[in-house]
This record gives structure tokens, sequence and C-alpha cells, in this order.
């Protein structure tokens, strides 16, 4: 079994990063080379904007080559929730936000030439307890009806040609989500944003930020950067460069462990017993799973199955411990299956769920995403685009208050307790 990210392993590296020391003067920094800060890169450096990028460790390090593999539209909410919380308006322009970048995300693979896998396959939302039906189907009656047509609810007997458990008590569809290869794609992406004229450098954490003059000087130990604007997108990592300037994300970003295990690839006879639709499945348990084929036809299934602030191979191999157990207990089928690949990485949480954008401390922002940043982080690089652009129409998240997590400054000591308190609503729903 191998510690490392299937999709770093399995991605062309990325070739075009800054040989020389940080230096020179640009219109925008931006901190972070994911998926929302590269499309930034890519958009700004299109309309003619100098751009650099500067990233902690390499292109894709955090949550973009770390994630599941899903592009799934809707949120992370049930809807009727995010009417409650948002109001109608705003609640239905964030759902079709999600869709949207789901379809930007198609287009820039299109425009850039890029190859990832990328297909529209589907997504099913299973009802893991017989008490799960009413709610979900509650919630796809809702969206059906308001939101997103391309829905349909299954019945439990609808799912025998749709995945090999009979753990499942019905599911919704959505027929807009897909999947793709997420390292090929931000590695794509960065060569993409390099192409049009953006500097990445990588190995460059931000380690200091101080006003000059107009604009901004941006210390990384590779040197000094003059910028006019600066962006923010580091999501749940904004946390992991010690001395960043980064302190009033931290006190607002919970950065929680989302663990991963890959198998060797899969028969088709093995495929036929397990996943024969070759969707994107996820779970409605609280504490649930999240499970996927690869391009190469692994099972890729992973989950929240330790409530850690912290991924490195010690933490990874006691959580793979648990998604192995979780994915045999899912698929006895599977117990004689090798595991090839087992990781970790780190969501960024707000307290409500919802993701932010805007300007705060000096800097435009993009981050929390929740869980939900592989669908969304391309789109919110474009506003963010468009914000250092003088543009704020195209943000749907406009406005929305981010206040602070009660005593929060950046570890996430509450964790266990968190976890006990959703592990006690999945036993007693």
């Amino acid at each position: 079994m191998q510690f490392k990210s299937y999709w770093h392993d399995t991605a062309p590296a990325f070739a075009s990063a800054q040989d020389g020391p940080v230096e020179g003067k640009v219109d925008v920094v931006v901190i972070g080379a994911g998926f929302t800060g590269l499309n930034a890169a890519r958009k700004l450096a299109r309309e003619g904007v100098s751009v650099a990028v500067l990233e902690a460790r390499h292109v894709g390090f955090g949550g973009s080559g770390r994630n599941g593999g899903h592009l799934n539209n809707g949120m992370a909410h049930g809807y009727g929730e995010a009417k409650a919380q948002l109001g109608a308006e705003r609640a239905k322009a964030l759902w079709q936000a999600y869709d949207r970048s789901i379809d930007m995300i198609e287009e820039v693979i299109a425009e850039e030439g890029i190859a990832c896998d990328f297909r529209r396959s589907g997504k099913l939302k299973l009802a893991s307890k017989p008490s799960h039906v009413a709610g979900l189907r509650s919630n796809f009656e809702l969206i059906h009806r308001e939101v997103d047509p391309d829905t349909r609810f299954l019945e439990a007997h609808e799912l025998t040609d749709e995945i090999g458990s009979d753990q499942f008590h019905g599911a919704m569809l959505y027929g807009k989500s897909g999947m793709m290869h997420m390292g090929r794609y931000v590695n794509g992406l960065a060569e993409a944003a390099h192409r049009r004229g953006a500097k990445i450098w990588e190995d460059s954490p931000v380690i200091g930020r101080k006003r000059e003059g107009g604009g901004w000087l941006i210390e990384t130990p590779k040197g000094t950067i003059r910028a006019e604007r600066v962006i923010a997108a580091t999501n749940a990592y904004s946390n992991s460069v010690e001395r960043a300037p980064l302190g009033y994300f931290r006190k607002r970003i919970i950065s929680v462990g989302s663990f991963i295990v890959a198998t060797r690839p899969l028969s088709e006879a093995e495929i036929a017993a397990t996943l024969p639709s070759d969707r994107t499945y996820v779970t409605s348990m609280n504490i649930g799973n999240y499970f996927r084929l690869s391009p190469d036809k692994r099972m890729i299934f992973g989950g929240r199955a330790r409530f850690s602030a912290t991924s490195d191979q010690s933490s990874d191999a006691k959580s793979g411990k648990v998604l192995r157990a979780a994915l045999t207990e899912m698929f006895p089928q599977m117990a004689g299956v090798g595991i090839d690949y087992c990781w970790g990485g780190m969501v960024g949480m707000t307290k409500d769920r919802f993701p932010r954008a805007g300007e705060a401390d000096g800097m435009l922002y993009g981050m929390g995403y929740s869980g939900h940043g592989a669908q969304m982080a391309t789109l919110m690089g474009q506003v963010l685009a468009d914000m250092a652009l003088g543009r704020t129409d195209t943000n749907p998240l406009q406005g929305l208050d981010w206040p602070k997590v009660p005593l929060h400054s950046g570890k996430p000591w509450f964790l266990p307790l968190v976890g006990m308190y959703f592990g006690l609503k999945d036993r007693l729903s």
C-alpha cells in the first residue's frame, strides 16, 4: 500500500514552475495553487493582468489533489435547510452556482485541451437507513420542483442495477453530476495558466505581507514580490504555514481531515458486482462515505474516518483501516481485494457549511467549501478574478456575513466532540 494520493501519483507533474527566486512586481499575487487560485490566475492572465501564484508545496498539493474525485451538483445542505438559512433567492442562486461551476469545468477542459477523463456520470445520494427515506424524498421533491428537474427518486428495488450492496433503501439521482481525474485537471489548469502568462512558484509559502505604497510586499523564503492586489485561495490549508498572514481565515475555517483508499484495478466481473452504473455515490449518514470508480477501474472509497485535524502517514494508516472495514461491510464481495493507495487531506469547513468569497484584511478570498470544493472552486476562481478586475456581480456569496468560530484560533480542539455528536446522531436516526 502506498501512502500517497492516487491523483498525484497518476498524473503528469506540473513542469512549468518558476526556477529562480520569487521577485518582481505584478498586478495580482494569488496565494495557493489549487483549483481556485489557478483558475483565478488563468482568467486574469487571459485578460492581460500580470499575475503570480505562490504555492507552499506543489501545484495541487492540498484539497484539489486529495479529494474523492466527485463533481457533484448541489450543496452540503438539504435545499430546504439552505432556504431557511439563506432565504429562497440566495439559496437558489447558490444552487445554480454549483451547476454553473461544473459547466465551467467542462468548458475550461475543452478550451485548454486538458485530458482528465471528465464525464457526466450522475450522482446517487443513498438512503443508509429506512428512516432516511422520507427526508431524502422530501428533499428530492423540493429540488426537483424548484431548482433541478434533472433529478429522479429511486425506490429500493430500483437500486439493483445501480449498486451491488443491500445496505440502501432508496436514492436520489442527480443527473448533472460528474467526475474527472483531479490530478490531471489541476496540473492541466496550472499549465493553462502558465501558457496564458501567469508565473507559478512552488515551494514558496507566504510568510509575510505588509503594505507598501498602494499595494503589498509579499515575503516568501525564496524572496519577495510586490503586488497591487492579493487573492487568498488557501481554504483548509490557511492554517498550515507558520507565520503566514492569514489570521482572519484561521478564526473562520475549521480544518477537518478526510481520508480515502483506492483498491487495485477491478475486473469487469467485480465492477458488475459492486458499482455497475459507474456513478459517484454518497451515503446519507452524517459520518458517511463517498465512492466511485477511477479511470483505471479502482474503487476510490472515502469518508470522515476519524475526526482529526491532521493528515500524515500515521493518521492516514489508522483511517485506512476504518475505511477498509466500512468498504467490506458495504461490499462483502470486496473482502479479498487489495488496497493500493491510502491518503488523507484537509477539508475547509465553515461553521454553517456555506462557502465564502469576498474581501477582508486587504485580500480577496474564496474558500470554506465544506467538502464541495472540487465542483465549486473553479467558478470561485473566476469570481475572484472578476473582483480583482472590479466586478462584483458574478459573486453568488457577495455580502454573506462570515463570523468567527467561537473559541477557535486555528487548531480545532473540539473535533472529537463534534465526531461524538454526529456519531450519536447517526446511531439514533
